[in-house]
């Protein structure tokens, strides 16, 4: 059986230069797996089971295993690029037919969604209108180019400090928003109306007394002749009275403030939905022995706008960013991971499908579970170690030879008794 054993050397040799000749080639391939070539030894048995000769008649490849460690990370330029941190895989969706893939260089397509390099498109969870993200089946991820709507303002929250060190003049002289001398401070923000207008909301204070203000407001700077405010309520009335207490806190009005402005006076030609009303919170404002001061403002009203770039975050969030300075989420990244991931079944093109060795996938969010998390604007490399895989194709090359030595001396053996 001499010459048997050499063969079977000989073809698991080949077997393993073969695996080591693969993993060299794709040593450059985003997101491959190495393979490695397992054998066992081989024994012949008799009818009854038992073994007949414990010699052997050599070896077989009882499997080639992908090992699934951990490539190097590189930083790209491409935000389309994700490198996965850890366990799990891109879930791909070829017109129905799910794989899976570790090699994230991706873009996006005529028609906006998230491709591979072989038009596979990229799955995860949809958003809705509002950016909420829809945890439901994983669907194809599109990258949407639709313009932003405007959102009209419905709250505007200030915190501002009044100086209560300002001396009461007397009398207290008529408020004039065009006379900064009938006023202590003054504060602006901008307000949008339905259809995304801009508008400049300006507070005027003026103190009346100890620990007492009054408060006018003008839109887009619109007064009368005389610099009074137009087209603007606070609480249904011209002014709005501020009280605060020996400590400097704001006791009254009670909060929010309801203010109203009447579009069609202001500017009738935008057409925007009128009155724009909208609640003023002044919760923080004090009255301290400092200078005048506004500490915060915000506003949740914003423009029209349209997609001025993206980003992918670490739970695999895509935040679209627009040109008014919005930010939505377009959707969100999907992996799949398998309680054998050595189960799936390499199909090429840095893909796999599932099989009942790999069990079924699991599916979640990038950073949940047993999930990596994701990094944008990388690769992972290959898990080839060349170093190694060169030395292995050294040892498995004299191994070759080792057999192909047992088949020559085999030959020698049987010449040797042919001759006698």
């Amino acid at each position: 059986m001499g010459f048997q054993h050499g063969l079977s050397g000989l073809n698991v040799a080949s077997k393993s230069l073969d695996v080591i000749g693969n993993n060299i080639a794709n040593a450059n391939t985003i997101g491959f797996k190495q393979g490695q070539a397992q054998f066992s030894d081989v024994y012949a048995n008799a009818l009854s089971g038992a073994l007949r000769d414990k010699t052997g008649i050599g070896a077989k490849v009882a499997d080639i295993a992908q090992e699934f460690t951990q490539g190097n990370i590189t930083v790209t330029d491409n935000p389309l690029d994700i490198a996965i941190n850890g366990n799990g895989f891109f879930r791909m969706n070829d017109n129905g037919a799910i794989t899976y893939s570790r090699n994230g260089q991706f873009h996006v397509d005529a028609n906006g969604y998230i491709v591979n390099n072989s038009n596979l498109n990229l799955t995860g969870y949809a958003t809705d209108a509002n950016g909420q993200v829809l945890t439901a089946d994983p669907t194809n991820l599109r990258i949407s180019t639709a313009a932003l709507t405007p959102n009209t303002t419905s709250s505007f929250n200030t915190e501002l400090n009044l100086d209560s060190r300002v001396a009461v003049p007397a009398p207290v002289p008529t408020f004039d928003a065009t006379d900064p001398s009938t006023y202590n401070g003054t504060t602006s923000g901008t307000v949008y109306d339905s259809l995304g207008n801009a508008h400049i909301f300006s507070m005027y204070f003026q103190k009346n007394a100890a620990n007492s203000w009054d408060m006018y407001a003008t839109v887009d700077g619109q007064t009368t002749p005389a610099g009074v405010p137009v087209g603007v309520t606070l609480d249904g009335g011209a002014s709005q009275a501020l009280t605060f207490d020996t400590n400097g806190n704001l006791t009254a009005p009670a909060l929010p403030i309801t203010v109203s402005v009447d579009l069609a006076t202001i500017n009738p030609a935008l057409g925007a939905t009128s009155p724009l009303d909208f609640s003023l919170d002044l919760t923080g404002t004090t009255q301290f022995g400092t200078a005048f001061g506004v500490n915060a403002i915000s506003q949740d009203g914003f423009s029209s706008g349209t997609i001025a770039g993206f980003s992918i975050d670490e739970e695999g969030f895509i935040n679209g960013n627009y040109t008014n300075g919005e930010s939505r989420k377009l959707g969100q990244v999907v992996l799949a991971n398998f309680t054998n991931p050595q189960g799936l079944i390499p199909i090429g093109d840095n893909q796999w499908t599932e099989s009942k060795s790999s069990g079924q996938p699991l599916v979640g969010a990038p950073g949940s579970g047993t999930m990596g998390a994701l990094q944008s604007s990388a690769i992972e490399e290959s898990n080839v170690d060349l170093t190694a895989e060169l030395v292995n194709m050294i040892t498995t090359q004299r191994i070759y030879q080792a057999n192909a030595k047992t088949i020559e001396t085999q030959d020698a053996v049987l010449q040797t008794l042919v001759n006698l």
